[in-house]
């Protein structure tokens, strides 16, 4: 179903941002952002489509998301000093994508150090990593109970997964993961 019909406008800006998972033959992932921003041809003295913005960000992780390389490329960019940060995204490395990461990401390769256009691919780039892994693929178990199912200490307990309580979908209560979690169910009826 498509939103509402709009009011009477013209197009003033566009952002696309891509993202790719691959599997790659050494066993590890390819997770790669593409990144475009653009001025349509109105807002130009010369009646061109004007891109601002075209840049790349890779991250190659493992099964664990813990990322082993990050590599970045700004094939446009508004000034010319720009692409002189890209080199400080192979900082990344060592950081595994979990509560809490974008945060040591920034204390790298935020401010100063970084690009805000490249920073904010992060956060797509980090879904891509779960849906790849997780979502269904080969590699990926098609029960979603599965997935990212670890232990906790050395008794076995299986972890909460970090997903749950997220989204409307992975609510505690709901039936999602009463059926694929059930020992993470909060049943809603046993209230005090």
């Amino acid at each position: 179903m498509p939103l509402s019909p709009p009011t009477a406008r013209t197009p003033a800006h566009t952002r696309e941002i891509e993202c790719r998972g691959y599997r790659r033959t050494d066993g590890l992932w390819d997770i790669e952002g593409h990144l475009t921003d653009v001025k349509p041809r109105e807002y130009n003295d010369n009646g061109e489509v004007t891109l601002i913005h075209d840049m790349w960000l890779r991250l190659t992780i493992d099964e664990n998301l813990l990322i082993h390389a990050a590599e970045a490329v700004m094939d446009k960019s508004p000034y010319p000093v720009c692409p002189g940060i890209a080199p400080n995204f192979s900082q990344l490395a060592g950081i595994t994508i979990k509560p809490g990461w974008r945060r040591e990401a920034n204390r790298r390769i935020g401010g100063i150090n970084g690009c805000t256009h490249l920073g904010e691919l992060l956060g797509p780039l980090a879904t891509v990593c779960f849906q790849t892994l997780y979502g269904g693929g080969e590699y990926a178990s098609d029960d979603p109970s599965k997935q990212g199912d670890s232990t906790s200490g050395s008794n076995n307990i299986p972890e909460k997964p970090h997903f749950i309580d997220q989204c409307h979908a992975h609510r505690s209560d709901g039936p999602i993961v009463k059926k694929y979690w059930p020992d993470f169910f909060s049943d809603p009826s046993h209230s005090c």
